[in-house]
């Protein structure tokens, strides 16, 4: 292959894991480790048609300036979060994310944050440590309801875990639930009345935002539990907080957040009734080695693709 390809802010622990078997995808990338020095990013990409972005922004400005870059592998869906889409296509560069490297890992989580607030884990953890020794009540969740909010590759997961654990499982998505799917369909209001725990799966997108508001959370049983290890912005937040400290449902597992790191004085940093943890969902070394050999194995592709069109 002729075009030269930079992985330019690989974090450390993916560095940790490019293996000798993952080298061999694509042998000459350029691997840097940490952001781009100095912030150069331009300057790192001089003469590179392949750029693999793990975290770097890159406007509609720096992408005019790499002259020369055709396609660019973000390392996960959020692309746009960190990237100008629309002027890399005006521009004519090629932006590729990757899906489904941790359908597996996110349901886990899902699993551990519904099994936190059922169990009243993180609530106990603090009281022991505190000096209190405070035996509380918990829900089994055997024969407890479990709604599925989308059931794209994490919410299959849930599906199949929901099965395992033996609970009934609901679900809900926007374009049908397949059929061969475990799992009875209903409407998103209905699941949301009818579930001991309601599990999100969605992206976040005009129509996702805001979807669970305060309606659809007052829909939800008093002992319910909700968890999102989806996007923070699916959830109409201040009417979660209100419903919280009000008891109107039981418990809250959150993953991900409007705001990202949390604030100091945040409303959800001094809840009892919350289990949170740091978007850190997909963050397992089996999830990020098969990331890093998809955006690998998608680079390859592409710079193969270039070859062949220059003949």
């Amino acid at each position: 292959m002729t075009g030269k390809a930079i992985f330019i802010d690989c974090p450390p622990f993916l560095g940790q894991l490019y293996s000798a078997e993952l080298r061999a995808i694509l042998p000459d990338l350029v691997m840097t480790i940490g952001d781009p020095p100095g912030g150069d990013t331009v300057g790192l990409l001089a003469g590179a048609v392949g750029a693999i972005n793990d975290h770097t922004l890159m406007n509609e400005e720096t992408l005019r300036a790499c002259q020369g870059l055709k396609v660019i592998v973000f390392m996960g869906t959020g692309a746009l979060s960190y990237i100008d889409v629309e002027a890399a296509e005006r521009i004519g560069i090629r932006v590729r994310t990757i899906r489904d490297y941790g359908n597996r890992t996110v349901a886990e989580h899902a699993v551990a944050l519904m099994f936190a607030a059922a169990r009243r884990i993180a609530a106990m953890d603090g009281a022991i440590r505190g000096g209190v020794w405070e035996t509380l009540d918990a829900m089994e969740l055997e024969h407890k309801t479990l709604g599925i909010v989308g059931t794209g590759g994490i919410g299959r997961e849930m599906v199949r875990l929901g099965n395992g654990l033996g609970m009934t499982v609901l679900a809900w998505n926007r374009s049908g639930v397949a059929s061969d799917l475990k799992a009875e369909e209903c409407a998103l209001d209905d699941l949301m009345r009818r579930s001991d725990v309601v599990s999100l799966h969605l992206s976040l997108n005009d129509e996702t935002e805001g979807m669970i508001d305060a309606g659809r959370i007052a829909l939800m049983r008093p002992h319910a539990i909700l968890v999102n290890t989806a996007r923070g912005g699916i959830i109409d937040e201040a009417a979660l907080i209100e419903a919280l400290r009000q008891a109107r449902i039981s418990h809250a597992g959150l993953d991900v957040f409007a705001e990202e790191p949390l604030p100091p004085g945040h409303p959800l940093l001094t809840m009892s009734n919350v289990t949170l943890t740091s978007h850190a969902g997909f963050m397992t070394r089996e999830a990020s080695a098969r990331l890093l050999q998809m955006a690998l194995e998608i680079m390859r592709d592409e710079l193969a693709q270039m070859d062949a069109a220059r003949g």
